[in-house]
Order: C-alpha cells, then structure tokens, then sequence
C-alpha cells in the first residue's frame, strides 16, 4: 500500500491505517527506537505510541512523507523515554555517548518550546549538512539521526572504525565553527 492510501485510511479515520502503518513502517520505527533505547520492550512501547500519535495528529496534518513524520514521532518519544530511564540507570552508555558528543556544537540552552531558535537550527544544520560531503553527511546522519552505533555504521559502509569517528568528530567541529559563525550559541 502506497503512503498516500495509507494516509487516506487515516483521514477516512479506518483503523486499517494503523495496521497498514505497522506493516510498512514498524520495522523502520523499531531500528530507531532500539538504537536509542537498546531494550526490545521499551521499543516496543514507543512504536506503539508512534502509530497512537500518527493516529491523533492525521488529520489535521498531512505529512508530506511519512516514513520521516514516523521517524521523527519515533526518535522523539524514544529520547523521552531514555531521558526517563537514564535516571533509573538501566542502559548502557551508547544513548549517552551519542549525546554528549553533540554538546560541545549544539547550544545548551536551546528548548524544545523555542519554535523559532528550534527551526533556525534545524535550518542552519540541514545547510551545513549539504555542503559536506557524502560520506561525511550520512555518517553523521546515521549516528546522530539513528543514533547507530560508530561500529554499526563502520559495517554498513565497509570502513574501519576510525574513519568513522574521524569523519564524526571533523564534521561536529566544522559544525561547531557555522553555529557560532550564525550567532548561535554553543
């Protein structure tokens, strides 16, 4: 079934969309919520509450691609739930790992409600991501996006470890350098 039949079924309020969604799209949405959570039963839960929330949200919206609208909904109530759980220190450091690596070049005091510093940073990210290059951007993408593992995404490419981290650090450090060079605070 196509996205956009698939979107009809959610418009027409059927809940066929949500069966059809988890046929589609849960494989997709479980990678990212277990390479953030690392637990299947927690993945698990947030993959559920993805479709409840597609569910909710279409209509009124109408995503333009739904496996990114998926992806997003995925990758954010993961994060939650590890931001819960870190406290009860039940996962590994991988989760942790990944997030501190972008701390020196994303600004701490950026907040989710700030909708207008948010778009700007995603704007200034997505441009500075097109003027890298490819190899550079996707494993940055997949480590930070994905949140894959640095040896995951050494396999996945045919590389060695290294030049992935190699790649990931200069990449955050050029990134670092266009934050501040756009006046946003790091």
């Amino acid at each position: 079934m196509t996205d956009v039949e698939i979107l009809d079924l959610y418009w027409a309020r059927s809940e066929l969309a949500i069966g059809e969604t988890a046929q589609q799209y849960g494989p997709y949405c479980l990678a990212i919520a277990l390479n953030i959570l690392r637990n299947r039963e927690d993945s698990d839960e947030c993959v559920n509450d993805t479709y409840l929330n597609a569910w909710n949200a279409i209509p009124p919206q109408r995503p333009s691609a739904l496996s990114a609208f998926l992806g997003r909904i995925t990758r954010n109530l993961s994060f939650d739930r590890y931001k819960a759980r870190k406290a009860q220190k039940r996962y590994g450091n991988e989760t942790a790992l990944i997030l501190s690596e972008l701390e020196d070049c994303i600004p701490s005091s950026y907040k989710a409600d700030e909708e207008i510093e948010a778009r700007v940073l995603e704007e200034t990210i997505d441009n500075f991501l097109t003027t890298v290059g490819k190899d550079d951007r996707v494993f940055f993408v997949r480590r930070y996006w994905y949140a894959d593992s640095i040896s995951g995404i050494a396999k996945r490419f045919v590389v060695n470890e290294s030049r992935v981290k190699t790649s990931l650090f200069r990449t955050r450090n050029k990134l670092r350098i266009i934050l501040e060079r756009e006046g946003i605070l790091v």
